[in-house]
């Protein structure tokens, strides 16, 4: 079988999800990260590899590279949620966590959760991808390369130099331009020289490739299924172009390069090809008097399961409901809608909302992470595995999370609040997506950049200014109420409320007044509201 005829490409998820919007710590420089290779592999019997243990990591970060145990469990926590789990899986972890009493039990259960080392070995170098380039801040953009001149895939076709995280062309970029970093990272300790380099004569075993295919997948040229990368490098037509030797049961690390290089293109299921060529969906209407036009693309069609995305742009001054196939499992970027209330009531896989003003978002349960940056005035209503936050001004959540909110750069008036709606069919979407009631630490959150020692940057909700919201569209579904239902301090408020509205309404009721306006009477009907329908 000719080379030719096989494509590879970066795979999405892995930086949609997996690489913190955040510069890593300086201790997850290459330099390091080789150390801790090398440390590892050699400690095999001391829970360190194949599969890393929480305690030994928790010992490597905290002990050796210096970061603070909340740090070190939060990337260690953020590449579990990228392993491949059932959601019975996710829910029994919750509810083990739910049932511990002390920091000690917590701590007790945590030591038993395992990784893959050679792929979070991955998982920690490509935080670089966000790491603060002193020639970039000072240019504006990189150097410039035939890789990184193709077309932004940003939606308003402007450079959009901040959001790598769904940029596949900065994915490829970085992995091609870094490949012999991450192959000499995966290489076992005596393949390397004393400065913790590869040689011409170097060789890289099955399992290091087996742990590659987590950043690179690929297929054969007209086939519709995709394979993980090792798969297509032990294919036995492929052996003498990706230099895997029978004999040794390892490839050359040399042929090995040369072939990922020569074999890497684009990703057939990124943003920038579903911007191109994917399905454009009339889910919203242009507004008159404005030049904003509504964008709203998805690759599911043609995509498989773990690789579906809906990016949505523009949206102005609409009420924009679904929930559809389309969005089930969907990694789903919201880019630049302002004064709109948007409802995604599908259990979904991510959810980026990028530069969006003076909106109401409300979304079906997030499996994995809920990101905003550079928002001002928007509020966000949804269950998710983790909520982080950049660059906004003013934001209310609205959250239910098994994880701490983490509070990243540039965030101004922050506001936390519970989890306060509820429809027919969320508790199902939450069964289907992993996601429980417990533990709910929607009201601690994690403030990972802290600029200076200003502790002021978010507050909790006061119970004084806490309203239940109502989503109001009809659907099937047997959820009847909110899920967990509300924190004592705030059901105790409504309550009160609810008593002070009850004895208003019996003081009107009993003083007989004189009935002088109907809103029937003045033309007006329930059915002049804005409203959109969902779709089945």
């Amino acid at each position: 079988m000719d080379q030719s005829s096989v494509l590879l490409w970066v795979k999405a998820e892995p930086f949609i999800v997996g690489a913190l919007q955040v510069p890593p710590p300086s201790k997850f420089s290459l330099h390091y990260l080789r150390k801790i290779s090398t440390y590892v592999q050699i400690r095999a019997t001391e829970g360190a590899y194949p599969r890393l243990y929480w305690s030994t990591w928790r010992h490597i970060a905290c002990g050796k590279l210096q970061l603070a145990k909340d740090l070190a469990w939060l990337y260690f926590e953020i590449f579990d949620s990228l392993s491949v789990k059932t959601p019975e899986e996710r829910l029994e972890w919750s509810e083990v966590l739910s049932n511990c009493l002390s920091e000690e039990e917590v701590e007790k259960q945590r030591n038993q959760l395992s990784v893959d080392t050679l792929q979070f070995l991955l998982f920690l170098y490509i935080q670089q991808l966000n790491k603060v380039s002193l020639r970039t801040s000072l240019i504006g953009e990189e150097w410039p390369s035939p890789r990184s001149r193709s077309q932004s895939p940003d939606l308003t076709e402007k450079s959009n130099c901040h959001n790598k995280n769904w940029n596949d062309y900065s994915h490829q970029a970085f992995v091609y331009d870094h490949l012999s970093d991450l192959l000499e990272l995966l290489l076992d300790p005596e393949q390397l020289t004393a400065s913790f380099h590869s040689t011409h004569s170097s060789l890289v075993s099955r399992e290091a490739v087996v742990a590659l295919s987590f950043l690179i997948e690929g297929t054969i040229s007209r086939a519709r299924k995709v394979y993980p990368l090792h798969e297509l490098a032990l294919w036995q037509p492929l052996h003498a172009d990706s230099g895997f030797s029978k004999i040794s049961k390892t490839f050359s690390f040399y042929k090995l390069e040369t072939w990922l290089r020569s074999c890497l293109t684009g990703n057939p299921f990124g943003t920038s090809a579903c911007l191109k060529s994917g399905k454009k969906l009339a889910w919203a209407h242009q507004v008159e008097g404005t030049t904003k036009r509504a964008k709203i693309a998805c690759n599911t069609h043609v995509a498989p399961r773990m690789h579906r995305l809906v990016v949505m742009s523009q949206v102005y001054k609409q009420t924009l409901a679904k929930s559809s196939d389309t969005l089930v499992g969907a990694h789903v970027k919201i880019h630049r809608c302002n004064e709109s209330f948007i409802y995604l009531l599908s259990p979904l896989r991510s959810v980026t909302i990028e530069k969006c003003r003076n909106s109401i978002f409300v979304l079906g349960p997030v499996g994995t992470i809920l990101h905003l940056h550079s928002c001002d005035n928007v509020k966000v209503i949804a269950v998710c595995h983790r909520l982080s936050i950049s660059s906004t001004i003013g934001c209310i959540f609205h959250i239910l999370t098994p994880t701490r909110p983490l509070i990243l750069s540039g965030n101004q008036t922050v506001t936390f609040a519970p989890f306060h709606t509820h429809y027919p069919m969320l508790e199902d979407h939450m069964a289907r997506t992993g996601l429980a009631t417990v533990p709910n630490y929607w009201d601690n959150p994690m403030v990972v950049c802290r600029e200076n020692s200003d502790t002021s940057v978010f507050r909790l909700l006061p119970p004084c200014e806490f309203y239940v919201f109502i989503i109001p569209f009809e659907m099937e579904g047997d959820t009847t109420e909110i899920p967990g239902g509300l924190p004592s301090v705030y059901q105790k408020a409504l309550g009160q409320r609810e008593q002070k509205i009850q004895i208003w309404q019996k003081t009107v009721k009993e003083a007989h007044l004189t009935k002088i306006y109907s809103p029937q009477e003045h033309g007006l009907h329930r059915s002049q509201c804005e409203w959109c329908p969902l779709e089945s």
